[in-house]
């Protein structure tokens, strides 16, 4: 018998973002570039800032989907830096995907925004996190993706 696939809530990340830039119609669809600005990190074993260094670098897909991967660094309260590579998909109806590039609102609810986050890190105490899988549910706001991250147990 297969062992139950089960996750447990860890933290959210919240990273602020600044303004797009395309690089065009790369024939796959158009690459975007969105630098990550600060930010914040909230939970019960791991609490901390989002570092301005990094970007999520996204590819719009024709059918307005987007692949994203987003690589920036996470400074604990205690000083540990945490290296986050975080890919997933974004995709909803076109209308709704439209309003989202326009900086307008939308339910979270209505839009599919799922995300495979890693980490790595030469801090002891959080180890664990280069040691387990996770899983994670995004939501697009117009200064900030909000990011609720789950330990796949």
């Amino acid at each position: 018998m297969q062992p139950q696939l089960t996750t447990r809530y860890v933290f959210t990340i919240t990273a602020e973002v600044a303004a797009i830039t395309s690089a065009g119609d790369i024939g796959l669809g158009e690459r975007r570039i969105i630098p990550i600005i600060g930010g914040e990190v909230k939970g019960a074993a791991v609490n901390g800032k989002v570092r301005a260094v990094g970007a999520d670098f996204q590819i719009v897909r024709p059918d307005s989907s987007i692949e994203l991967e987003a690589r920036y660094a996470v400074e604990t309260d205690d000083g540990a830096i945490i290296y986050v590579d975080n890919r997933g998909i974004r995709r909803g109806p076109v209308e709704l995907v439209r309003k989202l590039n326009r900086g307008e609102a939308v339910d979270p609810a209505l839009i599919y925004f799922r995300t495979v986050p890693r980490f790595e890190t030469g801090a002891a105490k959080y180890r664990w996190l280069m040691q387990s899988l996770f899983v994670a549910s995004a939501a697009r706001h117009h200064d900030r993706v909000v990011i609720e991250v789950h330990q796949v147990l």
